[in-house]
């Protein structure tokens, strides 16, 4: 499991949640993830705060204000993995936690 790597919600069909916990503390035996919603066409004035990704052939929100600790054992099988997109999922964190 690695940061960045996408999973299936176990909590909810059909959302995604995105690890966003370095790798450094892959000891623990949760994960800071954030919420991946299928994009409905509704934007956020916060686009900062929730860019939208591609996943597969779907579109999906980052709902950073929704960053929940899930246990390790419940993610299986990652899905896709937004490495490239690293800065704009920072950015997200950063923006909530910091204002700017």
């Amino acid at each position: 499991m690695s940061k960045y790597d996408v999973f299936a919600d176990p909590r909810a069909s059909g959302n995604l949640l995105i690890v966003v916990q370095d790798d450094l503390f892959d000891m623990l035996d949760t994960r800071l993830a954030i919420p991946l919603l299928p994009e409905d066409g509704r934007r956020t004035p916060l686009n900062r705060l929730n860019p939208v990704f591609p996943v597969g052939e779907k579109s999906y929100v980052l709902y950073t204000q929704h960053m929940v600790a899930v246990p390790r054992h419940v993610l299986k099988g990652p899905v896709a993995n937004l490495r490239e997109r690293c800065d704009e999922i920072t950015a997200a964190v950063d923006f909530l936690n910091r204002g700017f």
